[in-house]
């Protein structure tokens, strides 16, 4: 069983659309989902610096049409899909979007949408993520308790990314719990918490007159893991994931059950085929960052990997 997955917020570097843009058809498409979303994808993904594109508001739509060209061109070139198909946090709706869920424009303006409702619910309260690496995660979620803070990403291979007030989360980084090391993250709110709660209403509204369709392949979902059987449901889960945490861990258990025997990246890759080696140890992964990444993915694909 091969898994196509789609990375979340934070996968992004400056000018990684560009190469992208080279293959036929693509620069139509971005101008296109540059419309549905409402952001200039290809000034942001060619020319703006880190600092720029690392706006939710930005970041989001930017992400996901990534993932959507690469998708379409790994599908094209195989002249098959994947398996199964996963999306982290915003990946998701690249994953509904692979799963025929929704179709792409719909997809994009979805994403335009949340972007700014995420953007705007941050700007609230000052609040902030960390990554924290190792330790006992219930010593760790004590301490969190303990501090105002949240679980925001459970992302396996013994990662976790809190969220809340910068207060508490200076706190954590001042006495980390032992064994563990905390990395503030370069991002401006408590995504996936209850701080994003005015997101939820937005995005719900968004989604009301989308009238999804069940997933044509393997769906699985950050909620908890499991396989999502209607489009219904995908939707629903995909608005309340907004403030909830991302069980990413749980959808590489899943993965693992099903009895993946390899896992490709959509771009901007690397993040979670790094999550994999750590978290689905001897699973073939491929980072699918660039068009040049395609022949191997192509091969895994279709069985043809070394």
């Amino acid at each position: 069983m091969i898994v196509v997955v789609c990375p979340g917020q934070g996968s992004q570097t400056p000018g990684f659309l560009a190469p992208w843009l080279e293959l036929d058809g693509v620069a139509e498409r971005i101008a296109a989902y540059s419309d549905a979303a409402g952001v200039d994808l290809r000034e942001h993904g060619t020319v703006s610096d880190a600092d720029t594109i690392r706006d939710t508001r930005i970041a989001q739509p930017l992400i996901v049409a990534a993932s959507l060209v690469a998708g379409s061109a790994l599908v094209a070139r195989a002249g098959r899909r994947a398996d199964g198909i996963a999306g982290h946090s915003v990946g998701e709706i690249a994953a509904l979007v692979g799963s025929d869920v929704i179709d792409d424009v719909t997809g994009m303006r979805i994403v335009g949408i949340r972007g700014r409702a995420m953007a705007d619910a941050a700007a609230q309260t000052p609040t902030g993520m960390s990554a924290v690496l190792g330790g006992d995660e219930d010593a760790i979620l004590a301490r969190l308790a303990e501090l105002g803070l949240s679980p925001a990403n459970y992302n396996g291979g013994g990662q976790l990314v809190v969220a809340g007030e910068l207060a508490g989360l200076d706190a954590l980084a001042a006495e980390p719990v032992k064994g563990t090391r905390v990395i503030p993250l370069q991002v401006a709110g408590a995504f996936h918490t209850d701080f994003m709660a005015p997101a939820v209403a937005a995005l719900r509204d968004a989604v009301a007159d989308v009238a999804p369709r069940d997933p044509a392949l393997t769906l699985w979902t950050n909620r908890d893991g499991s396989v999502v059987e209607s489009g219904d449901q995908a939707l629903s889960y995909l608005v309340d994931q907004v403030s909830s945490p991302v069980r990413w861990d749980l959808c590489m258990s899943s993965f693992a059950e099903r009895g993946i025997t390899g896992l490709i990246e959509l771009a901007p890759a690397g993040a979670l085929t790094g999550l994999a080696k750590r978290g689905l140890r001897g699973v073939p992964t491929v980072a699918v960052k660039t068009p040049e990444d395609l022949d191997a993915a192509v091969a895994l694909l279709n069985g043809e990997a070394a």
